[in-house]
């Protein structure tokens, strides 16, 4: 803890110290100096205020009395952007107060075309000028307000995937999960009727090794506004494994006194699929077939190629072994027959 007695001191030293500093010649002359300098400085910024200069300020718009049964696709912009030149002392006094009220439009006070309304800038100006008082206006930028809108007509259209999605090594998609997958979209009649799906905005997602959420906005459509304008995708992953299983080979379309006989009567079917369906695919999900037809065209001595009829999706790399068979068409006696 420090002792009181030398804190005041110390005080005291440091008094005296700056005390002697300023009664001294050289601050003396120090302070006559920067007096001048500020003096100075002052003048040369009154000049500097007082000459012309251009300056942007941004004066919010407002869209008033909208009907409840009105829906804007597009809508104006929320402010204008204005380029003014005046003295530099007014323009100041106008950026350190920033006091503009919105301009606003009335919906009822202009008719547009086909539910399309333009407004050129210039119908705007007087409103302006009477906030900025002296300064003289420029430009205005947008020079020209539009918006479109329409008067209920709406419909559902279902939500479109755009983008590539791909899996990692050893890795696949198991499914594309799309919420929701159908949005509203309000557009004029004529418009409306040439909407049929809502696409996604590109999506790119490489090399994923595992469940991947993403939020994607809806593709722009001037003059439509989907409801909602974004949707949530969800790309469960799983990882590849390899499962065998023994399928019969079935004789198909034969006549009811022939019968199949392959060598051998079963093959193997391997294929990759996803760790989370390794029990759920069996070998009765699988069909094997020679149909009588095809076993006829086999030149003698030949064996018949194999071929998959019936196999159950999202599976891959699917191979049979062996994948040719030799094959015999025998003739049964029919019950009732001598």
């Amino acid at each position: 803890m420090f002792d009181r007695k030398e804190i005041k001191q110390t005080y005291i030293r440091l008094s005296n110290q700056i005390k002697d500093f300023l009664l001294s010649p050289k601050s003396k002359e120090f302070l006559i100096f920067l007096g001048f300098f500020l003096v100075a400085g002052a003048f040369w910024l009154l000049q500097t205020l007082n000459d012309d200069y251009e300056t942007e300020f941004n004066i919010p718009l407002r869209l008033r009395n909208v009907p409840d049964n009105v829906v804007l696709t597009i809508e104006p912009p929320s402010q204008l952007r204005v380029l003014v030149k005046d003295k530099g002392t007014v323009l100041l006094n106008r950026k350190v107060s920033k006091s503009f009220f919105p301009i606003t439009l009335d919906f009822n006070d202009y008719q547009g075309t086909n539910n399309y309304v333009r407004i050129p800038s210039s119908d705007l100006e007087k409103k302006i000028q009477s906030q900025l008082g002296s300064p003289r206006l420029l430009s205005i930028k947008p020079d020209t307000l539009e918006y479109i809108y329409t008067t209920g007509q709406s419909k559902r259209v279902p939500v479109v995937l755009t983008g590539k999605i791909s899996a990692g090594r050893q890795y696949y998609i198991a499914d594309t999960i799309i919420r929701p997958d159908s949005v509203t979209v309000y557009a004029p009649s004529r418009m409306l009727d040439t909407i049929k799906v809502a696409y996604t905005d590109y999506v790119h997602l490489t090399d994923i090794s595992d469940t991947v959420a993403h939020l994607a906005r809806l593709r722009t459509l001037r003059g439509a506004k989907y409801i909602p304008d974004q949707v949530s995708l969800r790309f469960p992953v799983d990882v590849f494994t390899e499962k065998t299983v023994e399928v019969p080979v079935i004789g198909t379309r034969f006549p009811s006194d022939r019968v199949l006989k392959a060598f051998p009567s079963k093959v193997k079917v391997t294929f990759q699929i996803g760790l989370s369906r390794f029990n759920t695919v069996t070998a009765e999900d699988f069909v094997i077939s020679a149909p009588y037809s095809e076993l006829l065209r086999v030149p003698q001595s030949e064996k018949y190629r194999l071929k998959l009829e019936i196999y159950p999706r999202g599976i891959n790399n699917i191979r049979i072994s062996p994948e040719q068979v030799d094959f015999l068409i025998e003739t049964v006696a029919l019950d009732g027959t001598n």
